[in-house]
């Protein structure tokens, strides 16, 4: 990217279509898909890094969740983030995220590995919050589409740095995964260039109500986790079935690779569709598309697995920027945290429920878990239909 002048106060610019902002949206854009690609692409390798370590298919649930367990924190960075403002946050985030990931194929034990997987948590929930703030405050009437467009970055990322590490494994091998740290690192000072300097909150502004805030963010938190639980439960356990089927690492990782990539259209969709009919009919859509194809995406064989996945992707990240934005709505005070409990608190709650459900994962029961995310999906009908109704409007608030 070519260079400018310094970051100004976001709110300078609040709505405003200029080439800085675009700028600034790519910046954060591709930043995002580095640091979800390198604090993300564990599932692609997880066979492999179970094989090494000595462990059994039932520590591959214990493992994701380590890695996602740490979002959890994104409320409290949202809220410090919005206390503070500034730009530093996300490129610490980087920082942490691409550090760990290149350094997962070297660790001497599970334990080693489990502290490395909750840091680039933690650096996870540094990079969030304070990002889709700025995004919010630059965006204007089209947030929608904005946080589509950044969250398009994140899904990239995830699913296609998979396939790329599975790659890397099959040809080089594990202690080879340095190579994914190199991009977040060559992008860090591009990152913190163009970042948008949030400004602090005033001293004397509202505090939070949380009693007020409590029941619509509990049903935004279950719709979220109980999604959430899916995405991790899909990465953490289809490379293990396809192992157990007898088919090759990179191939396990392509169907990953094929429902978060593709999501990538149902994220920018779903964006699209929020901002002119409203919330509710995404969120049900969504909910009801991923019942109908998270059991299919498990039972199909061979290569027919790949049109299913991928509309499984579509229907899993349609509604993406709309939780986000009712995240943000439900907390006016503090717009930074609202996104940290949309997205990292939901992602930390399914972290734990992978854990749990894990425990009792083996080779021979392991499709229980997708008949297990069917019937989640059914229960996201029923949250979609209680969030309250101004939560769903179209326009942007």
């Amino acid at each position: 990217m070519a260079s400018g002048p310094a970051a100004p106060d976001v709110a300078t610019r609040h709505g405003e279509p200029t080439e800085h902002v675009v700028r600034r949206l790519g910046a954060l854009t591709t930043a995002h898909l580095l640091s979800d690609g390198a604090g993300n692409f564990l599932p692609g390798v997880l066979p492999a890094v179970l094989v090494v370590l000595g462990q059994p298919v039932s520590m591959a649930g214990a493992l994701v969740a380590a890695l996602s367990i740490g979002q959890v924190l994104q409320p409290l960075v949202g809220w410090v983030a919005d206390r503070v403002g500034g730009r530093v946050l996300p490129p610490l985030g980087l920082l942490l995220t691409s550090v760990g990931g290149g350094l997962i194929g070297v660790v001497p034990s599970t334990g080693v590995l489990m502290v490395l997987l909750l840091a680039i948590g933690v650096g996870s929930s540094l990079f969030h919050p304070p990002s889709l703030a700025s995004i919010r405050a630059m965006a204007g009437r089209r947030t929608g589409l904005a946080i589509s467009v950044f969250l398009v970055g994140g899904e990239l990322g995830r699913g296609l740095w998979p396939t790329v590490a599975s790659l890397i494994t099959a040809h080089l091998g594990l202690t080879w995964l340095w190579l994914i740290a190199i991009p977040g690192l060559v992008w860090l000072p591009l990152l913190y260039h163009w970042m948008p300097r949030l400004p602090a909150a005033p001293t004397d502004r509202a505090p939070i109500r949380w009693r007020r805030h409590a029941f619509p963010a509990a049903l935004l938190i279950g719709f979220r986790g109980l999604q959430g639980f899916t995405v991790f439960s899909l990465s953490a356990f289809i490379p293990i079935l396809w192992h157990v089927r007898g088919e090759s690492l990179v191939a396990g990782a392509s169907v990953i690779t094929t429902v978060i990539t593709v999501g990538v259209a149902g994220n920018l969709l779903g964006g699209f569709l929020a901002d002119r009919i409203g919330r509710r009919p995404v969120l049900l859509a969504s909910a009801v598309g991923v019942a109908a194809l998270v059991l299919p995406v498990a039972h199909v064989p061979g290569w027919w697995v790949f049109p299913i996945a991928a509309a499984l992707g579509i229907a899993l990240f349609l509604p993406a920027a709309s939780t986000i934005l009712i995240g943000q709505y439900i907390f006016p005070e503090n717009r930074s945290m609202g996104s940290g409990i949309a997205l990292g608190l939901a992602n930390g709650l399914a972290a734990v429920a992978v854990l749990v459900v894990g425990l009792f994962v083996t080779e021979t029961n392991v499709l229980m878990v997708f008949w297990i995310l069917a019937v989640l999906a059914l229960a996201c009908i029923v949250v979609a239909v209680a969030l309250p109704a101004e939560l769903m409007r179209r326009e942007e608030i």
